[in-house]
């Protein structure tokens, strides 16, 4: 099974990046996933389920860590030729 999560980290800085969203973007760009989309408003990953959860757990502990205040993900099972 693929999976796709996109998520964002709160609060936000328009003038710098805050402390939990740089965590957040080293976490997911050295999980072992197949895609992934970082932006200032919002980010995206997708790989084996296995990889997207266990990035997804180890971002929330060290994002949260790190001082954010919300994190907001959603994840979606990708379907065959799904891009």
């Amino acid at each position: 099974m693929r999976l796709r999560v996109e998520f964002t980290t709160e609060p936000f800085d328009l003038d710098e990046a805050p402390a939990h969203a740089l965590v957040a973007r080293e976490v997911i760009e050295a999980a072992d996933l197949d895609a992934v989309d970082v932006g200032p408003f919002g980010n995206t990953a997708e790989g084996s389920a296995d990889a997207v959860l266990t990035a997804v757990d180890t971002l929330m502990r060290r994002a949260l860590g790190a001082g954010a205040t919300r994190i907001s993900l959603q994840v979606n099972v990708i379907g065959e030729g799904e891009k």
